[in-house]
Protein backbone atom coordinates (compact mmCIF):
# COMPACT_ATOMS: atom_id res chain seq x y z
CA UNK A 1 0.00 0.00 0.00
CA UNK A 2 1.62 3.02 -1.09
CA UNK A 3 0.57 6.18 1.43
CA UNK A 4 1.37 9.73 0.72
CA UNK A 5 3.57 11.53 3.07
CA UNK A 6 2.04 14.61 2.06
CA UNK A 7 -1.32 13.49 3.15
CA UNK A 8 0.16 12.47 6.81
CA UNK A 9 1.62 15.68 6.59
CA UNK A 10 -2.10 17.33 6.43
CA UNK A 11 -2.71 15.03 9.13
CA UNK A 12 -0.12 16.35 11.61
CA UNK A 13 -0.97 19.64 10.23
CA UNK A 14 -4.89 19.42 11.22
CA UNK A 15 -4.11 18.06 14.53
CA UNK A 16 -1.47 20.76 15.24
CA UNK A 17 -4.12 23.55 14.87
CA UNK A 18 -6.41 21.66 16.80
CA UNK A 19 -4.33 21.33 19.73
CA UNK A 20 -3.11 24.92 19.80
CA UNK A 21 -6.92 26.41 19.01
CA UNK A 22 -8.63 24.71 21.16
CA UNK A 23 -7.10 26.14 24.21
CA UNK A 24 -6.50 29.74 22.15
CA UNK A 25 -10.27 30.51 21.86
CA UNK A 26 -10.57 30.16 25.63
CA UNK A 27 -7.45 32.26 26.56
CA UNK A 28 -7.44 35.21 24.32
CA UNK A 29 -9.26 37.92 24.54
CA UNK A 30 -12.79 39.05 22.58
CA UNK A 31 -11.10 39.90 18.77
CA UNK A 32 -9.20 37.47 18.79
CA UNK A 33 -11.00 34.61 19.89
CA UNK A 34 -12.58 34.01 17.08
CA UNK A 35 -9.22 33.74 14.46
CA UNK A 36 -8.18 31.09 16.91
CA UNK A 37 -11.91 29.23 16.54
CA UNK A 38 -11.39 29.47 12.96
CA UNK A 39 -8.25 27.94 13.18
CA UNK A 40 -9.50 25.27 15.01
CA UNK A 41 -12.16 24.82 12.20
CA UNK A 42 -9.78 24.57 9.56
CA UNK A 43 -7.88 22.18 11.69
CA UNK A 44 -10.66 20.03 11.89
CA UNK A 45 -11.12 20.38 7.83
CA UNK A 46 -7.64 19.95 7.17
CA UNK A 47 -7.20 16.24 9.64
CA UNK A 48 -10.74 15.22 7.77
CA UNK A 49 -9.02 15.30 4.17
CA UNK A 50 -5.66 14.05 5.46
CA UNK A 51 -7.62 10.97 7.12
CA UNK A 52 -9.86 10.62 3.74
CA UNK A 53 -6.97 11.27 0.67
CA UNK A 54 -4.68 8.66 3.50
CA UNK A 55 -6.89 5.68 3.02
CA UNK A 56 -8.97 6.63 -0.11
CA UNK A 57 -6.46 8.43 -2.37
CA UNK A 58 -8.10 8.55 -5.60
CA UNK A 59 -11.15 9.92 -3.96
CA UNK A 60 -11.71 13.24 -5.95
Amino acid sequence: MNIGYQYILLIIAGVAGMAWGLPAAHRLRRPFDIGAAVVVLCGVIVFALGILLTFSPNFF
